[in-house]
This record gives C-alpha cells, structure tokens and sequence, in this order.
C-alpha cells in the first residue's frame, strides 16, 4: 500500500501520523500484521464504517457507499481527533485513486488538504483535464472516447485507448460512469489541494509532472529494511523466494496486476495460457479470488493490442514477452530507469528534497 508507505517516511521524521481506513479493509490490514510489525508501528491505525452491512456485497456497493457515508463519518472522526488534541493542526493526505472527492472534507474541519497519486501520475495529469477533454467533445459523459479515438495529452506521453483510462475499471458501463463521477469530483478538489504529491519520479514522468503546476515527486517509494508489510491487505507469500533465488539472473517473468484490476474469465485464461506458450519461468502474483484455468496448475508446476472482441489473445500476449526478452533496447533501457530510480532516492536525489521540503512544510504548521 504506497500511501502506507509514504505514512512511514513521514513518521519516521518525527510526523504525528494517523492512519484511517473502512473498518473491512482495516481489520485485513490488522489480520496480515506480525506482532514484530504492530510493535514497531508509531502509525496510530484507526477505521470507520463503509455504510454497508457486513452480509452485503462489497464488489458492487462499496464505492457509491462510500461517497455517501465516509465524509460525514470522516469528519466526525477528525472533530474527535481536534477535540482530543486542539493544539495541533492537521494535514489531511488522501489516496486520489478512487475517493478523490474525501478532499472536500478537510476544508470543512479547518485541516489542510494534500493529494496523493499513488499511480502513474500522467493519470493525475488526464483526471485534471477531464473538463476540457468533454468541453472538446474527446469525451463523453460517461467518460468514454468519442469516436473510438485516442486521447493524446502530450507528444512524450503514450496516449489512452478506451480500454486504457483510469476510471475504466469495469466493462460495465454503468460502473466506469460512477467511477468516472468520482474522478470528476475528484479533479475538482485537486484545484484545492495545497500540495499533490505522487508515486513516481521526474526522470520517469517528467512530461506528465510539467503538466501539473504543484506536483510533488516522492518516490518510488520502496519497503524500508523492516519487516513491517507496508500495510497490506493481503498477506505475503515468501515461499516463492527459495524458488527464485536458483534462477539465473533475468530468466523470470514477473506478472502482476496490482489489487484493483479486473479482468475476465477469458483475458485472465487468455493470459495464464500464453505464460504457458512462451515455455519460461515466470512469477505470477494474483489475488486469492482469482480463478486459474482447469488443470493450469498441474500443466506447468506451479503494450498489447487487442482483437476485434478486445481480447488479448495468448498469441498477441507471447509475442510481447518473446520481444522483451530478445529486444536488448528494451532490457538497456529498464536498467536504465532502474539506475535513475535508485539515485533519485538518495540524499542527493530530486525525490528527497521535495519530500524534506514537504516534511519541513508539514513541521511549521505544528
């Protein structure tokens, strides 16, 4: 969980930091917690209800409850937290991904507001330009490409099909437009942010944060030396390492959708198929409640374009990876972004000294 990480370098500096989550995903954080974790942990983790009963369906719900019940809950929770502690002023850091519009709730309580992206921040950057994007017509009201076209921001930023935005988490469309409500209210509270911090670095999206007057760069932000888990609500499997620790040096292909992906039964066959096709070794990490295909397991021991039904298909899927291997451009250029990565968190790296001048920012308003 990037903003748990960032948590962790804030408190780190002598930060008072509460952490506040939906009680469900809370009690997960908890449940994946060592003893180790929550004994080292300066992060108080409190939680609020979702609105939703604990028998209801969270996958369908969850979301329009939440931008019905979480600001009223939210600021009733810091009005305890200010009463509790009246001399201390509060910075109000929320995740913009889904819940973008929780920012209007700082304003309400006296605190101030930072945004946090902890995705690719040409995402901030397009959700910013939402209104001028239907203004032009490039999309529609639910937050689909007019015409089946791209949408280009910048000649130095790939531009987004359809199937690529942001809010477009489901194939359903009554879903991305609700999402898309979210990212609308979100971008408007953005403009009142005091700061917008994200997940990334100016060497990798520097034509993304030029786009963005008040971005602040502060990653990647990586696991610290401890064992904590970075919050996570998903407990971590390490028996994998053993395994991989005996394979040659980039030899393995890493797969992983991160937590809010979803895909169909028949892109996720098409996928799992077309790792068995390229015949190499590969790490797939995958939520639980994933379905493999029948008798994948027991076969194999353990930008892609799509076709005419949006599939991508194992074919296109081996092609790529087949291309990442032999393509040496490709594998100079990761390492590449790998070494820039690695200096820009050092002490002398631009990601630092924005995240000092933020954390000095942070210590004045105390």
């Amino acid at each position: 969980m990037p903003l748990m990480k960032l948590c962790r370098k804030i408190v780190n500096l002598g930060i008072k930091v509460t952490f506040v989550n939906a009680e469900q995903v809370h009690e997960k954080v908890i449940a994946t917690m060592s003893e180790e974790d929550k004994e080292q942990s300066h992060i108080e983790l409190l939680s609020i209800p979702d609105g939703l009963q604990i028998e209801e369906d969270r996958k369908k719900g969850l979301l329009e409850s939440l931008r019905r019940t979480m600001p009223a809950n939210l600021t009733r929770l810091i009005e305890k937290i200010n009463g509790e502690s009246s001399d201390e002023k509060i910075c109000f850091i929320a995740d913009t991904t889904l819940i973008g519009w929780i920012l209007d709730v700082p304003e309400k309580v006296g605190a101030e507001s930072v945004a946090f992206q902890p995705g690719a921040t040409a995402d901030m950057a397009l959700v910013l330009q939402i209104p001028k994007l239907i203004q032009l017509g490039n999309l529609d009201t639910n937050g689909s490409i007019v015409k089946n076209e791209m949408i280009n921001l910048s000649g130095e930023i790939p531009p987004w099909r359809n199937s690529e935005l942001p809010w477009r988490v489901s194939s359903d469309l009554k879903a991305q437009k609700m999402v898309f409500e979210c990212c609308q209210t979100a971008q408007q509270a953005l403009h009142k942010a005091k700061w917008l911090l994200c997940n990334t670095f100016y060497e990798l999206e520097s034509s993304a944060c030029n786009l963005i007057s008040n971005i602040c760069p502060v990653g990647p932000l990586l696991s610290s030396n401890s064992s904590a888990n970075g919050g996570s609500i998903w407990a971590e499997d390490t028996t994998c390492l053993n395994w991989l620790d005996k394979q040659s040096i980039g030899s393995v292909i890493y797969v992983s959708f991160g937590s809010l992906a979803v895909l169909s039964q028949e892109q996720f066959q098409e996928l799992a198929l077309a790792l068995e096709l390229c015949d190499r070794s590969f790490l797939w990490v995958f939520r639980s409640n994933f379905a493999i295909p029948n008798g994948f397991e027991q076969r194999i021991g353990l930008r892609l374009n799509p076709d005419e039904n949006g599939l991508r298909s194992r074919q296109e899927i081996n092609t790529k990876i087949e291309m990442l291997f032999s393509d040496n451009s490709i594998k100079a250029n990761a390492l590449k972004l790998k070494e820039v990565a690695l200096r820009s968190v050092t002490q002398s790296g631009t990601c630092p000294q924005k995240f000092e001048t933020f954390v000095d920012y942070l210590k004045k308003r105390r």
